[in-house]
């Protein structure tokens, strides 16, 4: 029986429309990918992004599974309609990217290279920075992303530690867990790094109390969800300098409303949410194997646990 696959991610078909049959095909198979569902029953997987319409899972009664084309699934989860598997993604040129958008972003405050680079002055400031393993980077998230991130600082000898909501374990790093662990995350620490999902125990993880734990004038650094931030909190010690600098890629509302405070605040640097972007020729290939386990009775990858809500 030939399989249909609902592509219900229009901005992006683009990107898929010829990579993803050819996948497909050689994987052994059999399958359509259509970009409409006008008969939902006959549809045995839905590609799924948050910008698309579709939020009524419940005419899909064959559906097998719901792919998720994004890393993060809180605009999905809480839907009482969605009844089905749901897998978030996870692919290599998505954690390749957050790697090194992270690690830039690191090693420029680590060697302060703004005051050189916006140097209208032209004052000549011979301080030189410390050497990276006395600065302590607190990895905030040791998922796939923050594990990849924190290896990739750990490699360049920064004194990283990370922090989850439950007990994980990683080679090289010391790692703390759940409300106890929070504070000797942060402690002392002089970059942070966010990289959480967003769920009612992590929503404004970094509150005015947690950011005076960090050392006076450290940098922080959010590519993981906006809400992580008390915004109030961040921009209250960003004036005080408790905070020497914020970059950040992710806001409670995007894109970021032109009149926001952090587009003219001097000690804040804002991305467009490219931290990591979700390249097809990656994950469709994510794609396919998760069909072809799920045809073949295998665990999916990437499952999502709705009690967790990653």
């Amino acid at each position: 029986m030939t399989l249909t696959v609902f592509f219900s991610a229009p901005a992006v078909w683009g990107e898929y429309r010829d990579l993803l049959p050819l996948l497909l095909e050689n994987a052994g198979i059999d399958a359509q990918v259509v970009t409409e569902a006008p008969d939902p029953v006959a549809v045995d997987y839905i590609i799924y992004a948050p910008s698309a319409t579709l939020q009524n899972f419940t005419p899909f009664t064959r559906c097998k599974a719901v792919l998720s084309l994004w890393a993060g699934v809180e605009r999905i989860v809480g839907n009482a309609t969605l009844t089905q598997p749901l897998c978030r993604m996870v692919d290599n040129g998505l954690t390749e990217g957050m790697v090194e958008w992270v690690t830039g972003h690191v090693l420029r405050h680590h060697l302060g290279m703004d005051r050189h680079i916006v140097n209208p002055g032209h004052i000549w400031d011979a301080t030189c920075p410390p050497l990276a393993r006395e600065r302590k980077v607190a990895m905030l998230g040791m998922g796939a992303l923050g594990t990849a991130c924190a290896q990739a600082l750990a490699a360049l000898n920064f004194n990283v530690v990370g922090w989850s909501r439950t007990e994980k374990v990683t080679e090289g790093i010391q790692g703390f867990h759940g409300e106890a662990g929070l504070e000797d995350t942060l402690r002392g620490a002089d970059i942070v790094v966010t990289l959480l999902p967003k769920t009612p125990e992590t929503e404004n993880i970094l509150n005015a109390e947690r950011l005076s734990w960090l050392k006076p004038g450290a940098f922080i650094l959010n590519p993981g969800r906006g809400p992580l931030i008390d915004d109030a909190a961040l921009l209250a010690a960003l004036d005080t300098g408790q905070i020497g600098h914020a970059t950040l890629d992710v806001f409670r509302i995007e894109p970021l409303p032109e009149n926001h405070r952090f587009w003219s605040h001097a000690r804040v640097t804002v991305t467009p949410h490219i931290a990591a972007d979700t390249r097809a020729t990656g994950a469709a290939k994510v794609l396919v194997e998760n069909i072809r386990r799920s045809e073949a009775g295998e665990p999916l990858l990437h499952l999502v646990d709705r009690t967790r809500g990653y």
